[in-house]
């Protein structure tokens, strides 16, 4: 039998965008740039949304804002990027979650890879995957893509977003 939240309870809030953030900021999550080659150059943004969705085939998920700069990229790529970061890469996180930076100026370093897709150096794993579909989810788009090759074998210790902020992980 479903229990009736009691609204009178201070910490009890409806539905939200603030609730929703509120709880995600106490989800600690992996960081990650996603990145793809877009009409006027590189584009890319962090991502703590990305998921692995199946081993057969190897596939995984993220979502991205269909107001960000880099949507229309994104909405038109066969591939792209998918890049985990390490506890070192704090400014790079940053670099990519800003609105307006140059993402691929100097200090990023960065290189073309397969299927043009930009290929971030010194992360933990990439990978370039091949896009399936793109689904409506309120002001997002879930991406679903077909992981093509990659590397896994990147020096360090994970990057982590937690309450606003992103942090190394503590033993």
């Amino acid at each position: 039998m479903p229990v009736t939240p009691d609204l009178d309870t201070p910490a009890v809030h409806l539905a939200s965008p603030d609730l929703l953030r509120s709880v995600f900021r106490r989800h600690a999550a992996g960081v990650a740039v996603i990145t793809a080659r877009g009409e006027s150059g590189p584009v890319g943004f962090t991502a703590t949304s990305l998921s692995s969705v199946s081993a057969e085939p190897p596939m995984l998920s993220f979502g991205v804002g269909t107001g960000s700069s880099s949507w229309p990229a994104m909405a038109g790529t066969d591939h792209v990027g998918v890049h985990i970061l390490g506890e070192h890469q704090q400014e790079l996180a940053a670099t990519f979650a800003k609105s307006g930076a140059d993402r691929f100026g100097a200090p990023t370093a960065w290189r073309e890879g397969p299927e043009g897709v930009p290929v971030l150096d010194d992360v933990l794993a990439w990978l370039v995957c091949r896009v399936v579909a793109r689904v409506p989810a309120g002001d997002h788009r879930i991406v679903l893509a077909e992981v093509v090759l990659g590397d896994p074998a990147g020096p360090g210790r994970p990057l982590l977003y937690h309450q606003g902020r992103f942090n190394g992980l503590r033993d």
